[in-house]
């Protein structure tokens, strides 16, 4: 027997064909999720998916494919057959140890090709046919011993080729990718190679700007077959080699050289550094052991070097001729080093430095050296161990533009350290114990555009403390304790665009006087109602110009009023978390038209009702996972045309119904993981709408499970079986072809038998029609009864039919052969 209501389940599934058969391929992946973009790019990722082969189902139309972190062993040409429009291709960390020939050969369009962290060991003749427009690839971290010498031949615009990490031993391996005349970036550090040499190498010139070189016994050029080669990694070398340019013009063109890790001789380093005459910058990590011995002042003495980065080399103390030699450096970099002191003098020789960075130090105060430097322009002091800031250490540098304290252990700063600083852009004073800015910013800072002061222990906000900071954009107020923000404590930002606030409760005043704020993220910390004397029912009336409002509430915020979001017309992100407790007043987004993109979670919303969507028409992303809907009904009359991102997972919906699947037939992303769907003929339009649809990608929909009925709890939601609610194309010709045979037969049989009997009811129909035809003129009937009989039966009426009816019922009765008149109508 068939389910009740088939019908409609039927004719909604042939709507979905008609409406979607000029597609082809499906948009909900087994395996992959196709990433939401306003623009028409298809871009999917199948990251740590447990997968073991390339999923069968990729879109044609794909341009990127994104296969992290699988367990993929090997590629066949089918995997990737028909993706003629795929840009970039990531198989990092897979087990890949085999690539057949030709396996790319479809995708012609490809330009990034990833194959880190794999298990590959030959380069084979035919791997990379077909990439003749591959840009950029990646085969570091794999175990290669071996590249056929024509394996890269089809690489025609390739730019950068990344080796590293590999087990290639002879020079002949790369011979032929150097020559590729495309070639800008070749990294090969980290292998097994002996030696480099420019006679090894079949190259007349290369265009290579980029060397990344493996620790080698021998590095030999005596041909200039690098003129364009600007950077050399040699960081790992880890053995004595022997160094020889035979001419320094040979690296005329190198002006970055990194080096790290090394236990070279003091001569090499000497001797490398002399071929580098045009260097300009240089980076040397864990160099403890040369540091003493005046490396830097030999580095120095290089007449075009202008950067220098000296990091994690221990050095404890800056002492007063290190950098004596380094006049001419305009970037200098000591970070990691563990530097607990500077002399007075130690960088009074840099009078051209322009940044200064001491990252992940162990200064307790700020040092006296730097107080000279006035053409720096960037100081970084993050990550040490500074508590105090007083007035004259920053005095002299009129000329920053980046200052940097954050991750310190700030309490105190003084009232005009910050007085001269005319030119400074950017002041980061995060992650500190701060609590007070009283008079911190009392000198007008009249050029600073970004104030972090996320972390701190502010317990109070007084007003006018940002007064002299008018031309502020950016501030990040996420602080850990405060408690109080006063009226006007945010005066004077009229240029803030963008505001990061941490505290209890919000009103009116706290955003008052910030006319061109566009973006606003508060983060709630408490559960005060809506109706307290200290909130206020309209907070953000005065921001006409917020176009993103992020609210997240960290212990609960109920009772919000209708008309919190008053005022902010040009809205256009609103993104909240356990704000909107409950429910939503259908008034809500009244006052926000231009509303976009919607996000409510964590607010244990049960109901919506379609009056809430009303008044924001132009909605394009609604998220509302996390919550408690049993229903989407609310769809299907909320009129959202411009819908096209819809999240609705984790949540407690159980069937979608058919006028719900209506209203998102023009959705291109839907989530509905992590609910509690039944697995019964009331979800039989759902599954098929999954199935067919090529227009919108229900994410995830081959791992939904079935909640319902109990027997199939834990079972795949797309396996399951629905036979029983649909109704089989054979069994319905059957059933149309056996009625017409019956109905054929029946009326066949009723002519034949009954053929006076319809005329006899035929007549006595016309009769009925002209009596109810007369009733309704009003005209009176002559008779009552017409009486016809033979003449067997005229003893009968006359004896007692007539006196009956006649004499005792008052009828007046017609009789044939006594009123009957010839050639008057008997019904008349």
């Amino acid at each position: 027997m068939l389910a009740t209501g088939v019908w409609p389940l039927l004719l909604f599934s042939l709507l979905l064909c008609f409406l979607h058969c000029e597609h082809l391929l499906a948009f909900s992946l087994k395996n992959c999720t196709i990433i939401y973009t306003e623009k028409s790019n298809v871009l999917v990722t199948c990251t740590e998916r447990y997968l073991t082969a390339i999923p069968d189902d990729i879109p044609k139309n794909a341009v990127l494919l994104n296969l992290k972190s699988n367990y993929i062993s090997n590629i066949t040409r089918m995997n990737l057959e028909g993706l003629f429009k795929l840009e970039v291709l990531n198989l990092e960390k897979n087990w890949i140890s085999q690539i057949d020939g030709e396996a790319f050969a479809d995708l012609v369009e490809l330009k990034v090709l990833i194959l880190s962290i794999n298990r590959l060991a030959t380069l084979t003749e035919n791997m990379f046919q077909g990439l003749s427009k591959l840009e950029t690839l990646s085969l570091d971290w794999n175990q290669i011993s071996f590249i056929s010498p024509v394996a890269c031949q089809p690489l025609v615009s390739v730019h950068s080729v990344d080796l590293s990490y590999n087990l290639l031993h002879q020079m002949s391996d790369i011979d032929h990718i150097i020559r590729l005349p495309t070639l800008q970036h070749l990294f090969v550090c980290y292998n097994n190679f002996t030696s480099f040499q420019s006679n090894d190498l079949h190259v007349n010139t290369s265009n290579l700007l980029t060397l990344c070189l493996d620790s080698v016994k021998k590095f030999s050029i005596t041909r200039d077959i690098f003129p364009h080669l600007q950077s050399l990694d040699l960081r790992g070398w880890n053995r004595d080699i022997e160094w020889e340019v035979s001419n320094k013009t040979f690296l005329k063109s190198l002006t970055r050289l990194q080096m790290s890790e090394t236990s070279l001789s003091f001569d090499v380093y000497r001797a490398i550094l002399q071929t580098a005459y045009s260097l300009q910058e240089l980076q040397m990590d864990n160099m403890k052991k040369w540091i003493d011995d005046d490396f830097i002042d030999v580095a120095c003495k290089i007449p075009s070097l202008r950067t220098l980065n000296v990091s994690s080399s221990e050095i404890y103390t800056l002492k007063e001729n290190m950098l004596q030699s380094c006049s001419h450096l305009t970037n200098l970099n000591l970070s990691f080093n563990n530097i607990k002191s500077m002399a007075d003098n130690a960088l009074q020789s840099m009078t051209q430095l322009r940044s200064l960075i001491l990252q992940n130090n162990e200064l307790s105060e700020l040092p006296v050296a730097v107080q000279g430097l006035t053409t720096l322009e960037v100081y970084d002091l993050s990550i040490n161990d500074i508590s105090e800031l007083y007035c004259p250490y920053f005095w002299n540098l009129t000329s920053l533009t980046i200052l940097d304290l954050s991750h310190n252990h700030i309490s105190y700063i003084s009232d005009c350290v910050f007085e001269n600083l005319n030119n400074l852009k950017i002041l980061n004073l995060e992650n500190n114990k701060i609590s007070s800015f009283d008079y911190s910013f009392k000198f007008k800072l009249q050029t600073l555009e970004f104030l972090y002061l996320k972390n701190n222990e502010l317990i109070n906000l007084f007003q006018g403390v940002f007064i002299n900071l008018s031309s502020l954009r950016y501030l990040n107020l996420d602080v850990r304790m405060c408690n109080n923000v006063e009226e006007g404590g945010l005066k004077g930002l009229y240029n803030l665009q963008f505001l990061l606030m941490q505290g209890d409760i919000y009103f009116y005043e706290h955003f008052s006087g910030l006319p061109n704020l566009s973006t606003l993220i508060l983060n709630v910390v408490s559960s005060l109602p809506h109706n307290s004397s200290k909130q206020s029912d309209n907070p953000f009336s005065n921001l006409p110009k917020l176009k993103k409002l992020n609210i997240k509430v960290h212990r609960g915020y109920y009772d919000i009023s209708k008309d919190v979001l008053s005022g902010l017309t040009s809205l256009e992100y609103l993104i909240t978390e356990a704000y909107f407790m409950g429910s939503l007043h259908p008034d809500t987004f009244k006052h926000t038209p231009q509303l976009k993109h919607l996000t409510i979670t964590y607010s244990e919303l049960s109901v919506l009702t379609s009056d809430v969507f009303l008044p924001i028409p132009n909605l394009i992303i609604l998220d509302l996972s996390n919550n408690k809907l049993r229903s989407l009904d609310f769809l299907a009359e909320a009129k959202l045309s411009a819908l096209r991102w819809l999240d609705v997972s984790n949540n407690e919906l159980f069937v979608i119904s058919e006028t719900v699947i209506q209203s998102l037939l023009t959705m291109k992303y839907l989530d509905l993981s992590a609910n509690l769907l039944t697995c019964e003929c009331s979800n039989y339009g759902l599954i098929q709408w999954i199935q067919g649809s090529k227009q919108t990608q229900v994410v995830n929909a081959h791992q939904y499970t079935c909640a319902f009925p109990v027997s199939q709890r834990g079972n795949k939601f797309l396996d399951f079986g629905f036979d029983s609610c649909r109704i089989d194309a054979a069994l319905l010709c059957f059933l149309f072809s056996s009625s017409l045979v019956m109905l054929t037969l029946l009326a066949s049989f009723i002519y034949h038998f009954l053929r006076s009997h319809l005329t006899y009811a035929y007549y006595l129909f016309l009769a009925f029609l002209y009596d109810n035809k007369r009733r309704k003129k009003g005209i009176p009937h002559s008779y009552d009864a017409f009486v016809s009989y033979n003449v067997h039966d005229e003893a009968w009426v006359c004896g007692e039919l007539l006196p009956e009816l006649e004499g005792q019922q008052g009828w007046r009765l017609c009789l044939h052969h006594r009123d009957f008149e010839p050639g008057i109508d008997a019904f008349h």
